[in-house]
């Protein structure tokens, strides 16, 4: 009897919303799982008269847990040709091969007219995706499947998923990629998708190198303690040597609890939004200049009667430069943490930062923006 084995290389993913199906090519690593939740029933008594302990015990199934997933993928903007066979658009404007779990992180997810209608804006300039309409207590929800094999395939579909967490490494020697990870209410067996939208995915032009990534750090004010003095330079030139952007939902799933039962869980509800992260570069000073990393330090370090300081960061992924694939991601009131030192060769700071809405109730935290190239 011939056996048919699996390879992680032959996998294909398809992202479903709706009528509309995303292929997205995603790196190797990928995982998805459904574990059990269980309870056990145990005995414990004394010693009767014949002197028999009994010493038993049952296990029960009490319900699914939630089904769990991860992978990476690429950071690839583009323009669409604006025609043709799964185009992302009727029009020559700027979109992202991973755009649709964008959409299911930051909101509803409504698709209609080759974009999501809430929180995306397309057009012939870039991509703009913002966090407006993210005070949901659920978000948008999406089929993924996962399609095993070639020839005799293994189709896994994961129902109702939502995306808990996008993760951006800034690996100086890599490609800009992003680690997401999200739960679903169950696996089970499906058919492979056709895909609707499968654009830029084959294309070599739209990968982002991270070397050419470059951080503009400018504080909201040079004098958050307000006593007509400057404490701060008025933007500070960090060139970096790494990071981190890391954005969460903390989302959980809700499971009914009946007796005699294995009940699967029917919804999720969001948590609180949390936008942080890190970076890293050389200590240094610039003796004509007050805005290196070491200044940075030492402002930061003087100005300890101000809780909450301010600063806007902005994360040029790919650099600044025209007819590049790349993506910005800005952060207007990051509150940051005093830089701590690194001892290697050449000695480092790494300073953590959270991005913070304007008001305690705001959903201006973050923007992403994307700028495409045509394939």
């Amino acid at each position: 009897m011939a056996q048919q084995l699996y390879f992680s290389r032959d996998t294909k993913v398809f992202i479903k919303v709706g009528s509309a199906v995303w292929e997205v090519p995603v790196l190797d690593g990928f995982s998805f799982s459904q574990a059990t939740n269980s309870s056990e029933i145990t005995l414990a008594e004394m010693e009767s008269t014949g002197g028999v302990s009994r010493r038993g015990r049952r296990q029960f199934n009490d319900s699914l847990a939630p089904a769990e997933w991860s992978f990476s993928t690429y950071v690839r903007p583009f323009i669409s040709a604006g025609s043709g066979s799964k185009a992302a658009d009727d029009a020559a404007n700027h979109h992202a091969v991973e755009e649709v779990l964008w959409a299911l992180f930051s909101g509803p997810a409504t698709y209609a007219s080759h974009t999501f209608t809430d929180q995306f804006v397309a057009d012939a300039t870039d991509l703009n995706i913002d966090f407006s309409e993210s005070n949901k207590s659920a978000l948008g929800t999406a089929d993924i499947f996962f399609v095993l094999g070639n020839a005799n395939k293994k189709i896994y579909q994961m129902k109702e998923c939502v995306i808990n967490e996008a993760s951006i490494d800034f690996d100086i020697d890599g490609i800009a990629t992003i680690n997401w990870s999200g739960m679903g209410s169950e696996i089970v067996e499906g058919s492979e998708p056709t895909s609707t939208v499968a654009e830029g995915i084959t294309a070599t032009n739209n990968f982002i190198r991270n070397r050419l990534t470059t951080l503009s750090v400018v504080p909201t004010t040079q004098n958050p303690t307000g006593d007509g003095s400057n404490e701060l330079a008025a933007s500070y030139a960090l060139t970096l040597t790494g990071g981190n952007i890391t954005m969460s939902n903390n989302i959980t799933f809700i499971t009914p609890e009946e007796l005699g039962l294995v009940n699967v869980p029917i919804g999720h509800v969001t948590g609180t939004r949390s936008i942080s992260g890190s970076m890293t570069c050389y200590l240094n000073r610039d003796t004509t200049t007050p805005n290196a990393s070491a200044d940075l330090w030492e402002d930061l370090k003087s100005i300890d009667t101000v809780v909450t300081n301010s600063f806007a960061l902005t994360f040029n992924i790919g650099g600044t430069g025209s007819g590049v694939p790349k993506l910005a991601v800005s952060m207007p009131t990051c509150h940051l943490d005093i830089p701590t030192h690194s001892i290697e060769d050449v000695i480092a700071v790494e300073t953590a930062f959270n991005a913070l809405p304007s008001s305690i109730d705001g959903t201006d935290e973050a923007t992403i923006t994307y700028t495409g190239i045509a394939l």
